[in-house]
C-alpha cells in the first residue's frame, strides 16, 4: 500500500501573499497558476484536485464578494471595510467561501466527476468536501488578512 503525498498550496499561498504585498509582476503567474487549478491540469491527486478546484471557486468568488481583482487592494481592506462589504453580501466571507466551494461541487457533480477520473469511489470524494473547502478558505483569508 503506497502513502499518498500530503495535499498543501503553499505555492498557491505564498504567490497570492506575494501579489497582495505588492509584487504585480507576480500577477500573471497567479492567474496562470488559477486557470490551471480551473482546468485540473496539475492535479496529483483526486483531493489535489478537489483542492485546486476549491482555490479557483474560492478566489472567482472573493472577486465577486469585494468587487475587485485586485489583490493588493482586497489585502488593504480594513475591518470597516469588511464590516461594509459583510452587509452588503449579507454573509461574512469565510463561510461563505465554503459554502460556495460546497455548492459548487454539489452542481457539478464534482465528487463523481474526480472519482471516475481518479477510479475512487464518489462516496470516498464527498467525505472531503466540507473539510477540503474549510482548508482552502482559512488559507485564503490568512493570506488576505
Amino acid at each position: 500500500m503506497s502513502v499518498a503525498k500530503p495535499v498543501e498550496f503553499s505555492e498557491f499561498y505564498n504567490l497570492l501573499n506575494r501579489v497582495k504585498e505588492g509584487n504585480s509582476n507576480l500577477e500573471q503567474e497567479l492567474n496562470a497558476m488559477v486557470e490551471e487549478y480551473k482546468n485540473n491540469e496539475t492535479a496529483e491527486s483526486e483531493l489535489h484536485e478537489l483542492g485546486q478546484v476549491f482555490i479557483y471557486v474560492g478566489l472567482m468568488e472573493l472577486y465577486k464578494y469585494t468587487e475587485s481583482e485586485d489583490i493588493n487592494f482586497i489585502g488593504c481592506i480594513d475591518k470597516e471595510g469588511w464590516d461594509a462589504l459583510e452587509e452588503k453580501n449579507k454573509a461574512e466571507l469565510p463561510p461563505h467561501l465554503a459554502n460556495t466551494m460546497i455548492s459548487y461541487a454539489k452542481k457539478n457533480n464534482l465528487s463523481k466527476e474526480i472519482a471516475k477520473k481518479w477510479d475512487k469511489r464518489t462516496r470516498e470524494i464527498n467525505k472531503h468536501i466540507m473539510g477540503m473547502a474549510r482548508y482552502i478558505t482559512e488559507g485564503i483569508i490568512d493570506v488576505i488578512d
